[in-house]
C-alpha cells in the first residue's frame, strides 16, 4: 500500500505546486463503499483568512487534474474513489510548524500529563518558545504546553 500513495503523493504534490497550494496529508482507508484515498490541500504559508483558504473550486481542479494523470499513469492496483478536500477550519494542528502559523486562532489542545494541573486546554495561540506551546487560556491565564506532551490539537471555528 505504501508504494501506490508515495505515487500518488508525487502526482498530488506537483499538481497542488502548480496552483500555489501544498498537500497536507494523503489517507487511504477502506470504507463500507469501498477504498479511498483523501488528498488534502492548503494554502503555505502564513494561517489564512477564511477568505483565502482552499475553495471548492480548488478542490475540483486539483481532483480533475490528479485523477487524469492517475488513469493514464495507473499506479493503484486496486479501486478506489479518489477525494480532494482541504483539512478543514477545525483542522487538527500537527507540529511545531502549525502552532507557530496559526498563531492568534482559538485551539483545543489536549497533553498526556498535567500541566497546570490539568490535561485538557482551550484558547488563544501564541506562537511556540522553547519546545512549548504557549497558549492564552480564559483571563489571560498562559499555559506553556511541553510539545513532546501534546497528544491531540486542533483549531477552534471562531465566527
Amino acid at each position: 500500500m505504501a508504494e501506490p500513495l508515495e505515487h500518488i503523493r508525487a502526482i498530488a504534490e506537483r499538481v497542488a505546486r502548480s496552483h500555489g497550494l501544498e498537500i497536507w496529508d494523503i489517507v487511504s482507508r477502506r470504507e463500507t463503499t469501498g477504498q479511498v484515498v483523501r488528498v488534502f490541500i492548503d494554502r503555505p504559508g502564513p494561517a489564512a483568512t477564511p477568505e483565502e483558504s482552499v475553495s471548492i473550486e480548488d478542490c475540483e481542479q486539483v481532483s480533475r487534474e490528479i485523477g487524469t494523470i492517475l488513469d493514464v499513469e495507473d499506479p493503484v492496483p486496486f479501486t478506489y474513489t479518489l477525494e480532494v478536500s482541504s483539512p478543514g477550519l477545525d483542522r487538527p494542528l500537527r507540529g511545531e510548524e502549525d502552532y507557530r502559523r496559526f498563531a492568534g486562532r482559538l485551539a483545543k489542545i489536549v497533553v498526556s500529563e498535567a500541566v497546570d494541573k490539568q490535561t485538557a486546554f482551550e484558547g488563544r495561540l501564541r506562537g511556540v518558545e522553547d519546545r512549548a506551546v504557549l497558549l492564552e487560556g480564559p483571563k489571560g491565564r498562559m499555559h506553556r504546553l511541553p510539545l513532546q506532551l501534546i497528544t491531540r490539537a486542533r483549531l477552534e471555528v471562531e465566527f
